[in-house]
């Protein structure tokens, strides 16, 4: 099942990865033709029982990351961060700068298969495993205005990774630049008070 935001956000990558991001795609979809699109933490996601695996694009690179990547068979090392503990956003085939980076359809399809599979059986995997896959990085404009206030950038660079995510996801999913813009805004003033994206539904 397809989802609309992820045309969007191809579209809005840069011209050099929207060959990777589209080619990918049409992979895992023919890897596992019950997978379901959606967006999570501002990046292109699919769920087959479960989360299976996620695609992003960056400034200069692009990504693809198994959810439960640790646990696939990679019996001629293709998986460059196996246990995902090599830097944020680097994902399983490392930094991704054109389609001829990748490893082959078979191999890419291999991998997509093994992590379908491991949905199927109901293998669990450990929120440590996963970390990086999960990483965003800042977009530009916040990390400008957080440079401008140093008292909410100490404050956001001491927030735990779940609520910074929050933060970051709330502003890469805006749909406008006026809206993003606006929660920009919004999140410099909540942070310069050490307020979580959330903190108006906190109990008191």
């Amino acid at each position: 099942m397809s989802d609309k935001r992820i045309d969007t956000y191809i579209e809005k990558a840069q011209p050099f990865a929207q060959p990777i991001l589209k080619k990918l795609r049409v992979l895992i979809h023919k890897g596992c033709p019950e997978v379901v699109e959606t967006i999570k933490w501002g990046m292109p996601f699919f769920e087959y029982k479960g989360p299976l695996c996620n695609i992003a694009a960056f400034k200069q690179h692009c990504v693809l990351g198994f959810w439960k990547g640790t646990l696939l068979k990679d019996l001629n090392n293709h998986l460059q961060s196996r246990a995902i503990d090599g830097g944020e956003a680097m994902g399983h085939f490392g930094k991704i700068t054109s389609v001829k980076d990748l490893p082959s359809d078979k191999v890419i399809l291999n991998f997509i298969k093994q992590a379908a599979k491991l949905n199927d059986d109901g293998i669990k995997v450990t929120k440590k495993m996963v970390k990086a896959t999960t990483e965003i990085e800042i977009p530009e404009a916040l990390q400008v205005a957080l440079n401008k206030n140093k008292k909410a950038k100490l404050a956001f660079e001491n927030f735990s990774a779940s609520h910074k995510r929050e933060y970051l996801e709330w502003i890469t999913e805006a749909k406008t630049d006026v809206t993003r813009n606006k929660r920009i805004q919004s999140t410099i003033e909540w942070i310069t008070d050490d307020k979580k994206r959330n903190w108006k539904y906190e109990k008191k």
